[in-house]
């Protein structure tokens, strides 16, 4: 994977709406898109959606970035190894050790705000 980037403008996603149990149990029923008929529609709600998924991964991943470089820390005293980092995460160990080092650059930009 590449190494991830930080977006200084977030994107404003359109809001996930709830699945109830029942329709998310349902492998036709997708966010009630399915009931949409007009293609029009359909295109600007689904492209909402994968903005907002894409969104949420984005954001996921930074979060994933700061637990590893908190993990990894040295001055923990039950600190993790790059390798302990990447089975938990089932990354590679190379992949950890950049998720580490992302994790620091973004507590560091979070520091100098």
């Amino acid at each position: 994977m590449a190494e991830p980037e930080r977006k200084e403008q977030r994107l404003r996603p359109a809001p996930l709406l709830f699945e109830p149990a029942e329709a998310a149990a349902d492998p036709e029923h997708f966010f009630d898109l399915e009931s949409i008929e007009d293609p029009r529609e359909l295109l600007s709600r689904s492209t909402e959606l994968a903005l907002a998924f894409r969104a949420a991964a984005d954001r996921a991943v930074e979060f994933q970035a700061i637990a590893a470089a908190q993990l990894a820390d040295p001055r923990r005293f039950d600190r993790l190894t790059a390798a302990d980092i990447a089975g938990r995460a089932q990354w590679t160990e190379d992949y950890a050790k950049k998720m580490v080092e992302f994790g620091r650059d973004l507590a560091r930009g979070a520091d100098s705000h």
